[in-house]
């Protein structure tokens, strides 16, 4: 096991930064990008052609968790999805006039919210609503997300049925007292229960998310909910860490606050659970992820094909990401577009005939450099300087051999990389601290310095 690093380096290197999981990250985005430029950039990828992912946004939720930091609605009205579903259908018609050329689709992830707070008629018809446009076929990826205190068996029976081979079970934790403050309660039973549903539907990889910073959580009690995990044996693990952004989401102040671990107990929280995983034969995979040595994360790392989008680690790369839903991220053409985040506003949108999109933002030829990098240390652990000349040239390289420059040295004194010349490899203290690595290839930091409420934390 790492062992846990000195106070002081972890104090040093907690610092407000971005989680990758675009570049240019959110903050650069503008409302200067609308539904034209989305409109252009949609034909533009429609000229290139092949597959695309699909992101569906599902909001709805039975009840608020106190540490959700995604768009959600929480309600108790089961017919609401209806409505919603209404807009989604016009939404997807909308986008799939302007890709006639790109209906083939590699991976199909939905997200929420809850997706299964939907009944098994809304699921079949949100599946029907994208299959009518765009051709799923069976060996695509095909993924949801679930809450296992409110999906029935019955709903796994029929996602199966329409294909869905990988699902995401929120657990965060099992202790009762963390449950309590969070707001999400959910026995060992309900998840166990649900995992063996999965498993004898056909489903080929399950994943547990877990969350570690929360309130009340010790090292004995983690380690308690880590052991009952094992025992569920899921074939992948996330394990994030709570990003508290009150600022953001006020609903985050009804934790309470003087109960969040400390820097140092956060650091000792995932340095166990990466102990207790990689004991029981799980890798880390990039930032956050664990999975079985035989799954195919752990080989597509192996062999560098693994990649990093809004859905998550995938070995399913597809060039163009198309998403559906309020607040919903499409990848595509060069730029990244953002669904307008309240309901309202995107149903109106979608309703006068408009793609609804709110902001976003073209990708340069530096930003398709840099995500690329980034993208390599936050999934490989590692960047060859010799695969940057291959594929962008050698202006390229130097380009990012002057990000190194600034900061390589550091990081190498405190023992977070190696570097020869040629390959930058993040150690296994470096991983913990992978988003500080990327940070170092982030020409957009530095109009954020001192401002407090951009990112989250990185420890």
């Amino acid at each position: 096991m790492i062992q846990i690093p000195p106070l002081e380096l972890i104090k040093k290197y907690d610092r407000p930064g971005p989680r990758y999981t675009s570049y240019p990250t959110a903050p650069e985005w503008t409302e200067a990008f609308g539904a034209q430029a989305y409109e252009e950039h949609l034909a533009r990828a429609d000229a290139q052609g092949g597959p695309v992912s699909i992101y569906v946004h599902l909001p709805f939720c039975r009840e608020m968790c106190r540490f959700c930091g995604c768009n959600v609605i929480a309600t108790h009205d089961r017919t609401r999805p209806d409505g919603y579903l209404d807009v989604l259908e016009k939404e997807v018609a909308l986008v799939a006039a302007r890709l006639p050329h790109r209906r083939e689709v590699t991976q199909l992830h939905w997200g929420g919210g809850t997706p299964t707070f939907l009944d098994l008629k809304q699921l079949q018809r949100c599946h029907d609503i994208l299959t009518k446009h765009f051709h799923v076929p069976k060996e695509a990826e095909q993924s949801i997300e679930v809450d296992p205190a409110i999906t029935s068996r019955a709903q796994v029976e029929l996602l199966a049925r329409l294909g869905f081979n990988r699902i995401s079970m929120g657990v965060q934790d099992f202790e009762p007292r963390v449950q309590q403050a969070v707001g999400r309660i959910q026995t060992e039973k309900e998840t166990a229960d649900l995992v063996q549903a999965a498993r004898d539907n056909g489903f080929e990889g399950v994943n547990l998310d877990l969350i570690y910073g929360l309130p009340f959580q010790t090292l004995d009690s983690w380690r308690h909910t880590l052991e009952r995990i094992l025992a569920i044996h899921p074939d992948r693990m996330a394990v994030f860490g709570y990003a508290h952004v009150p600022w953001a989401k006020p609903h985050q102040k009804l934790l309470p606050v003087s109960e969040l671990p400390t820097t140092e107990q956060r650091v000792q929280l995932f340095l166990t659970a990466a102990e207790t995983f990689g004991n029981a034969g799980y890798r880390q995979i990039g930032l956050d992820h664990f999975a079985l040595e035989s799954d195919e994360l752990a080989r597509a790392q192996d062999e560098g094909y693994l990649t990093r989008n809004f859905q998550g680690y995938t070995t399913r790369h597809a060039d163009e990401t198309v998403a559906f839903g309020m607040t919903s991220i499409s990848d595509v053409g060069g730029c990244y577009a953002q669904n307008a985040h309240r309901l309202k506003d995107w149903g109106d949108l979608v309703e006068a005939g408009k793609l609804p999109v709110q902001k976003g933002t073209v990708q340069t030829a530096d930003d398709v450099l840099r995500r690329f990098t980034i993208n390599r240390v936050m999934c490989l652990f590692r960047l060859d300087l010799r695969e940057i000349a291959e594929k962008f040239g050698a202006e390229a390289r130097q380009t990012i051999e002057a990000s190194l420059q600034t900061g390589v040295k550091e990081l190498q004194a405190d023992g977070l990389v190696t570097f020869d010349g040629d390959l930058l490899s993040v150690t296994p203290l470096g991983r913990l601290l992978v988003r500080n690595v990327a940070m170092l290839f982030d020409a957009y930091l530095p109009k954020h310095a001192g401002q407090k409420t951009t990112f989250s934390r990185t420890v």
